[in-house]
């Protein structure tokens, strides 16, 4: 039993319990809940993705359910520098239904934004989508996926056709060969993932790690390769130069199942192994070993994570990845492929419903006429109305109140004061804004900015679905209802419809949803047409596309094509090229991020939980004893890590895991020790992703 969250005892009442899955990660541990005597107790359930298996968060989820911190009534700021006061929800909603026309009167549809979130069952993200849509007419909606998977999602589409994040499921991580990991922790982001690497070790199998710090992860690596943070791409097309040397090609998949991989060839060419040495710092022996465990053996499977994507060239290093696997022949075939790992709990499900700038539901693009004509049929309004394509996340904040940007925004389930890369400026243009509305069950650092805040459900107290890091369609089930006062997203977003006169229907039973959900994805590459709530009840989820009600779904992609029109996948040459911001005399050091074991992302959940802040109280900058030395920087000492765009102050925590030219901390606090007031707003010019892991700073002593 845990010291889960505690409720108004009800007498009398029979235990309720409910089989549903972790609020956190994209994971998605299944989890039991059951309420007894005012008390919620978390249990782990046995799943595939978890087997039995819960992290330190996902034991504590229940904490929050009835925390004293929870919002309850709305709240509502009468004049700008006014506190936020208890509002009635007719009061809120009035005032914020009047607030979007005035801005959208003034300035047209686009002066009004909307910014959602990867912790959002697929019914509220496909929701909040239609909304932006067709209630509001506006272009301006992303979500804070887009710090996530975009460059992996860009070049998956570009290569296979498709962005799932694992085409196979978790359990073939088990079953393979060798499992390189570049820019992955799942020691620490999602432990539960490591019952399948223990399998992996047990039966033989080597692990690799790419990261420039000597993670959790990586202690429990057959080898770890330690590159300069930007470099990934210069020692990926170095391991398909050498596999390419040594005659390992898989000649065959190259040229039944493949397009493009001549230029690829005479690209990595160039890459000799120590010229990437001195590039990357990594030995000529890692990368020769590295290429030698991947294609020798029968099964191999190269996954990627933020360490990898979060950069202005993450699309290309992803796709750098992609090429090694190809050309080894490994997408497709049980216990092989190239995979990434998604971070956020509906990442995956959050940006094939709509919620992506440039997206409509069932991952169609919002530009394709046939796509705009469907879906404008299933939502009752004529294809022409529907907006353009907008802009991607970071862009879409950085132009808030400006002439020529947004001026009112819609935030549901994220917190961009804390999470957005150059938060300082990000933080100054919310507050320029002519309205700002929070969604939220707790008083995020965002929402504290906000004219309107509307108290919203939590995980346990709603039904829907969320989509796994393998594609995999899974039920969460509500324990109980709401507290009094409080309403569900799809409610307010209902509510607020039938305020604007929209046109078109806002259910708000969840169930609904997902069936209307389900009418607009069919035929398009995310096809949930044929997933229902019963099926996935009936069994541990459904993988999509799952066209048919009475078809089998597609656990793993790839068997025998890919979805490009020729079915071939596509190489795509990339080359190797600095980073956004190279290191100078004034900033001589290499700043780079992630997260710790016991909190996540923003930390707004996280940080109100006792037992996770005791874990991590607050944050800090990690440094090598050597750096530490010259800069006389005792461990515990308060220092300033100092970029062209802020400053963060924490304590210095020396430790020999990390190169001595990078410094690196986790970004799940705010005011000084806030981490992206450093972090660079630079972003890929496909996928829209900033670069979060590297930028050039210096540190000294506070």
């Amino acid at each position: 039993m845990t010291d889960g969250a505690r409720m108004a005892t009800r007498p009398g009442v029979p235990p309720r319990e409910v089989a549903t899955h972790c609020p956190y990660c994209a994971l998605q541990c299944g989890m039991a809940l059951r309420e007894t005597g005012g008390r919620v107790e978390v249990t782990p359930r046995q799943f595939p993705t978890n087997r039995g298996g819960l992290c330190q968060k996902g034991w504590t989820a229940a904490e929050l359910l009835d925390h004293p911190d929870r919002l309850t009534t709305p709240l509502l700021r009468d004049r700008p520098g006014d506190e936020l006061r208890p509002a009635t929800w007719d009061e809120a909603l009035d005032r914020v239904a009047a607030g979007l026309r005035a801005v959208q009167d003034r300035h047209g549809p686009d002066a009004v934004a909307v910014f959602g979130g990867g912790g959002l069952t697929n019914e509220k993200a496909y929701a909040l989508g239609k909304f932006a849509r067709v209630a509001l007419r506006t272009r301006h909606i992303d979500y804070n996926g887009r710090w996530c998977m975009s460059s992996a999602a860009a070049a998956g589409i570009r290569a296979f056709g498709v962005d799932r994040g694992l085409p196979f499921p978790v359990a073939d991580l088990g079953r393979t060969d060798t499992l390189l990991l570049v820019g992955a922790n799942p020691a620490e982001t999602m432990p539960p993932l490591l019952r399948h690497l223990t399998d992996q070790r047990e039966r033989g199998g080597q692990l690799i790690v790419i990261d420039p710090r000597l993670t959790a992860t990586a202690r429990q690596a057959t080898r770890h390769l330690q590159p300069l943070p930007g470099t990934d791409l210069a020692v990926a097309n170095a391991l398909l130069h050498i596999a390419l040397t040594e005659g390992w090609l898989d000649r065959t998949y190259v040229a039944e199942r493949t397009t493009g991989f001549e230029e690829v060839r005479r690209t990595v060419a160039g890459y000799w192994p120590a010229e990437v040495e001195r590039l990357s710092g990594v030995p000529v022996a890692d990368l020769e070993a590295t290429a030698r465990a991947l294609a020798t053996v029968d099964r191999a499977v190269i996954l990627t994570a933020r360490g990898a994507e979060q950069h202005a060239k993450g699309v290309d290093t992803v796709t750098a990845f992609i090429n090694l696997a190809l050309a080894l022949g490994l997408p497709g075939r049980p216990g092989s492929g190239y995979g990434c790992l998604t971070g956020q709990g509906n990442g995956q499900g959050g940006r094939e419903h709509g919620q992506k700038a440039d997206q409509l539901p069932g991952y169609r693009r919002i530009d394709d006429p046939a796509a705009r004509s469907h879906v404008a049929g299933v939502w009752g309004v004529p294809a022409d109305d529907l907006p353009g394509p907008g802009v991607p996340a970071y862009a879409l904040l950085d132009s808030l109140g400006t002439a020529t940007g947004p001026r009112a925004l819609l935030v549901f389930g994220s917190n961009p004061v804390v999470s957005a890369p150059r938060a300082a400026r990000v933080e100054s243009r919310l507050r320029d804004l002519d309205l700002l509305v929070v969604a939220d069950f707790l008083r995020s650092e965002t929402a504290a900015l906000a004219d309107v805040v509307l108290p919203v459900a939590q995980w346990a107290e709603e039904d829907g679905t969320m989509t796994n890091l393998e594609g995999r369609v899974l039920r969460r089930r509500a324990l109980r209802e709401p507290p009094p006062g409080v309403r569900t997203d799809l409610e307010v977003l209902a509510d607020l419809a039938a305020r604007l006169a929209a046109r078109g229907h806002f259910p708000t039973d969840p169930a609904a949803v997902f069936t209307e959900l389900r009418r607009a994805s069919a035929g398009g590459p995310a096809d949930y047409a044929g997933v229902t709530w019963d099926r996935i009840d009936a069994d541990t989820g459904v993988f999509w596309p799952c066209p048919d009600p009475a078809g089998p779904d597609t656990p793993r992609l790839f068997a025998d094509r890919f979805p490009t029109p020729d079915g071939r996948a596509r190489f795509r040459a990339v080359r190797h090229r600095p980073a956004a911001e190279p290191v100078c005399a004034e900033y001589p050091l290499h700043f780079t991020t992630g997260r710790v074991l016991a909190q996540y992302q923003s930390g707004a959940q996280t940080r109100r939980v006792a037992a996770l802040r005791r874990a991590a109280p607050g944050g800090f900058v990690e440094l090598h004893p050597d750096l530490a030395d010259r800069l006389g920087v005792a461990d515990g000492d308060e220092v300033r890590v100092v970029s062209r765009r802020g400053e963060l102050r924490a304590p210095a925590r020396l430790s020999p895991a990390i190169r001595p030219d990078t410094v690196f901390a986790p970004f799940h606090w705010p005011g000084t020790a806030r981490a992206n007031s450093v972090t660079n707003d630079a972003v890929d010019p496909v996928s829209g992703m900033p670069e979060f892991k590297i930028c050039a700073v210096r540190v000294e002593r506070a």
